[in-house]
């Protein structure tokens, strides 16, 4: 894969003047040999096992860092879903395993570790439901795990019994974390159409499809894009943005792919994906808003703002499929409210809602991300949003998640900073009227006519 001096040149430059960076290089670790019928054994198997393939990660992206003068922000892990491995024990409580994880992954030096997971579309096992009722305490307990959960597939429908339960998590992680502004939930996350690839926490884990390890990458750059937009100006048509937007992402997949066949090398295992993700940040430049801004809407959430992000999901994916064919993940635009400053100053000006951020998920890559919703939200109206959010994923056939963060204390208007990279959140208002005779039905949505493609 050799490089023109052009393209080097251009890399420097988004770099150092465009917040261009790998976000995370995520090493995906199989933990199915970690079974166990005792409880402690196998919580036991999962920290050696983590440790003993993820002991290099920090280093060897320092090293590529060093010499390729290319930023990695974050090194993680991956596991497979818990609730998997838990099978084995019987145990109704699987904290042990989220204190594993945790020591883990303080012991090899990274932030974030994935994979306090289960599936549970169609039904729940006895796993399962144990990983449920332990998800508030683990996210209480610990500082680097995170938990995620797939709720619904356009094969499987929407399983509404747990659509319930999971609201019901996510308001008790609210609770025991209240003192933090429920910031547990930060690390919490239901999925549709989960996919097994995912290096960005909070739902990265290693599917069952998977290897003994993989290494993924996931790339971002709303710097770059805005500023190949701004010298672009305004008088473009908006064919030449759209190939202005697959151009750059060309290029940041190159780069991204360069890293994580080095970084797995270097690991002594495998490359996955590249994940092309704009994946923004609170700093002042990194923002998604400002892309869909510059592409000609008033302010994001005005009218124009789904179509303008359905033409910049679109370019991206078009811009990766064409530099790479590991292209995988979620890979397209994120829309993290409270994580994009340009998104916080459209809430704070009363242009976004969270009807139309809902809009916006059926274009975007992934969904309703770091969602302020009050602290005083009932289930059945956090069970509704989530539903709602799972339904768009199962109709459109692709992946849609929810990351709402009841703010306990604090109502709609009011804001929370959490810092650094979670950012600032502005509480969005769910509206008057609720859906408990819904919520209360329980079963299951069934899959829709075009699941049927055999």
């Amino acid at each position: 894969m050799p490089f023109t001096d052009q393209e080097i040149l251009e890399t420097v430059r988004m770099f150092e003047l465009e917040t261009f960076d790998i976000r995370t290089t995520t090493l995906g670790i199989s933990l199915m040999d970690c079974a166990d019928p005792d409880l402690e054994s196998s919580a036991e198997k999962v920290y050696a096992k983590i440790v003993h393939h993820g002991r290099r990660l920090v280093e060897v992206g320092k090293s590529i860092e060093a010499d390729f003068g290319v930023p990695i922000i974050n090194k993680r892990v991956a596991t497979t879903p818990i609730a998997l491995v838990a099978a084995a024990c019987g145990s109704k409580d699987l904290v042990p395993f989220a204190r594993a994880m945790d020591a883990a992954a303080a012991e090899i030096g990274i932030d974030y570790i994935g994979g306090f997971t289960a599936y549970v579309h169609k039904g729940f096992t006895r796993a399962d439901e144990a990983l449920f009722l332990s998800i508030p305490e683990a996210l209480a307990e610990t500082k680097r795990v995170c938990a995620s959960v797939s709720l619904a597939t356009t094969k499987a429908g929407i399983n509404m019994d747990a659509v319930a339960k999971f609201a019901d998590v996510v308001l008790k992680t609210a609770a025991l974390t209240a003192s933090e502004g429920g910031l547990g939930c930060a690390k919490l996350v239901c999925f549709s159409n989960p996919v097994e690839d995912n290096p960005f926490i909070a739902g990265a884990h290693l599917g069952i499809g998977e290897g003994e390890t993989v290494l993924n990458v996931g790339v971002s750059g709303p710097g770059v894009v805005r500023s190949a937009l701004e010298r672009l100006g305004p008088d473009a048509s908006l064919l030449a943005v759209a190939e202005t937007i697959k151009r750059t992402a060309f290029k940041i997949t190159r780069m991204g792919e360069l890293v994580g066949r080095e970084a797995a090398r270097r690991l002594g295992t495998v490359f996955g994906i590249v994940d092309v993700s704009l994946a923004p940040t609170p700093a002042v430049g990194d923002s998604v808003a400002d892309i869909l801004e510059l592409i000609g809407v008033e302010r994001t959430g005005a009218p124009g703002t789904t179509a303008a992000l359905a033409l910049l999901t679109d370019a991206v994916k078009k811009g990766g499929a064409m530099a790479s064919s590991s292209v995988g993940g979620l890979s397209g635009a994120f829309i993290p409210v409270s994580e994009d400053q340009g998104m916080i100053d459209a809430v704070a000006c009363g242009a976004l809602s969270l009807a139309k951020l809902e809009a916006m998920t059926t274009v975007c890559s992934v969904g309703l991300d770091m969602v302020a919703v009050p602290g005083d939200i009932t289930a059945s109206k956090l069970s509704g949003i989530i539903a709602d959010e799972m339904a768009i994923g199962m109709v459109n056939q692709k992946t849609t998640a929810v990351r709402a963060i009841p703010v306990p204390g604090k109502g709609p208007g009011e804001k929370h900073d959490w810092g650094g990279l979670l950012g600032t959140a502005i509480v969005q208002d769910p509206g008057a009227f609720d859906c408990e005779v819904m919520w209360r039905r329980g079963g299951r949505i069934p899959a829709p006519l075009q699941s049927y493609r055999n």
